[in-house]
């Protein structure tokens, strides 16, 4: 089985969100599995190639622009000393790519990402690498299946791949279809304008994706169900709805190897908790307590992760439980100045670091008693398996990946690696948290729920065969279809 994985960004290379994350572990486990899997992302700025060993694979490939005019790109092979990592394939453009700070943000990220998809067909056209399958990611790749139905239905290189469409986040692009006009909308059916058309930004990439692709998944099973529904996805439930049948979800894995308490250099101690918390409370100048339960908020601060929840009731718990709450991670400025100002007001007891940082989270998952995460929604919810991992007991709200993968604390059945809410407001939240530190004091109970909680899988391996599972299908599904 051959797979072309194409994405916006990769990690170590052009990493902005967990998109990049999947785009490195995932292909990683697909070819230990033995699928012959190589990736397809642009070659930006921010990407050092002095320190890569890459050379030409295709040079001045010509990617039409849909008006009699093309773009000129050169396609960079990447081979790493290491075996178990896939080739990587950077598209190289100076004026697209190459010129730019960032990966995304830019007025014209729509053309960008237009050239990406019709480069990467272009490349197998030209190339010496005919996948069986493409696997998109989000809306930056969502032209591609566009592009393989219509423009290349007849090419006798293309028309045998199958597409799978992954859907990380429900973001469409950079125009925004939520207040579109009735003259701007879009049903995704209509040919694509050509790249310099002020119509083709209006164009739903996502949407594009969703109805031309083989198959769909999302990053868990639960978030497929939810964007069944008004609530979670207004604009494309219906679209949901009409094409369930090719619709699956996929829970993320985590890399196990990269994220392995016993061997991680990063924390104090490799075989006591209390060391870790101690270091942690050190580190947030904290007091120094093992009774204290201390809490835990990481990752973006924004609505999305229900930060409202922990505002609407953080100075409760402080005030009338003890305990201890780090945070760290950036956000806007409305949830950056809150956590500062409950730092000043709680000495001692609150400790903030509010930006990205690669290396403390994970002395904040070794060290931590329980990760505060009420997200109104979260498709994959990385995080917590990161917690479940170092044994920080997560209290989530059951939406998305944390349904599927945290499983509520049963007293009765002494079952559950963590505390789970369902109804989004504040009481149920902070009856959550209530349970758990009530549970908490119970120290044998809680040690074991501590167990339970490392003792899970949910490594990129595992998730590897669900995927080759879909690309087997995807194939039965073109050729139902054709």
């Amino acid at each position: 089985m051959k797979v072309l994985f194409v994405c916006a960004e990769l990690a170590p290379f052009s990493e902005v969100g967990g998109l990049a994350k999947v785009a490195y572990f995932l292909p990683k486990a697909l070819k230990k599995a033995g699928v012959d899997i190589r990736i397809f992302t642009p070659k930006y700025g921010v990407i050092n190639t002095e320190l890569l060993q890459i050379k030409n694979q295709v040079e001045g490939l010509k990617i039409p622009t849909g008006d009699d005019k093309n773009i000129i790109c050169n396609v960079k092979i990447l081979k790493t000393p290491k075996k178990e990592d896939p080739i990587v394939y950077f598209l190289e453009n100076k004026e697209y790519y190459e010129q730019r700070a960032n990966v995304y943000s830019y007025s014209d990220d729509h053309i960008r990402f237009g050239l990406l998809s019709k480069a990467a067909l272009e490349f197998i056209r030209h190339g010496d690498f005919v996948p069986d399958i493409i696997h998109a990611n989000d809306w930056h790749t969502g032209y591609l299946p566009n592009y393989l139905k219509t423009e290349y239905k007849n090419d006798p290189r293309l028309n045998k791949i199958s597409t799978v469409f992954s859907i990380h986040n429900l973001h469409q692009g950079v125009f925004d279809f939520d207040h579109a006009s009735e003259m701007d909308y879009d049903d995704g059916k209509g040919s694509l304008e050509s790249f310099f058309s002020d119509r083709f930004m209006k164009q739903n990439a996502l949407k594009r994706g969703i109805i031309y692709s083989d198959l769909i998944n999302t990053v868990s099973q639960t978030f497929s169900r939810e964007l069944l529904t008004e609530e979670y996805a207004p604009k494309l439930y219906k679209l949901f709805r009409e094409l369930r049948a090719k619709f699956f979800g996929v829970l993320n894995g985590l890399d196990y190897q990269s994220f392995d308490p016993k061997k991680d250099k990063v924390i104090k101690s490799h075989t006591s908790r209390e060391e870790n918390k101690v270091d942690l409370q050190k580190e947030f100048n904290l007091e120094v307590s093992q009774h204290i339960p201390l809490l835990a908020i990481l990752g973006r601060l924004d609505d999305q992760k229900g930060l409202q929840l922990v505002m609407e009731t953080i100075d409760f718990i402080l005030t009338e439980c003890n305990v201890q709450l780090v945070v760290c991670g950036p956000g806007d400025n409305r949830h950056r100045d809150f956590f500062a100002n409950l730092e000043t007001k709680y000495p001692g007891r609150v400790g903030t670091h509010l930006m990205y940082d690669t290396t403390l989270p994970r002395k904040i998952f070794a060290g931590a008693d329980m990760l505060l995460m009420p997200s109104k929604y979260e498709p994959g919810g990385i995080v917590a398996l990161e917690a479940l991992r170092y044994g920080c007991v997560p209290i989530v709200r059951a939406t998305g990946g944390l349904s599927d993968s945290v499983v509520d604390y049963d007293p009765t059945l002494s079952t559950g690696t963590g505390f789970s809410f369902k109804n989004f407001s504040a009481m149920s939240f902070l009856t959550a948290v209530i349970r758990a530190l009530e549970t908490y004091k119970n120290k044998p109970v809680w040690k074991k729920i501590v167990q339970l909680c490392m003792k899970q899988d949910f490594s990129w391996d595992k998730s590897a065969k669900k995927y080759i599972d879909l690309y087997e299908r995807s194939a039965t599904f073109l050729l139902n279809a054709s």
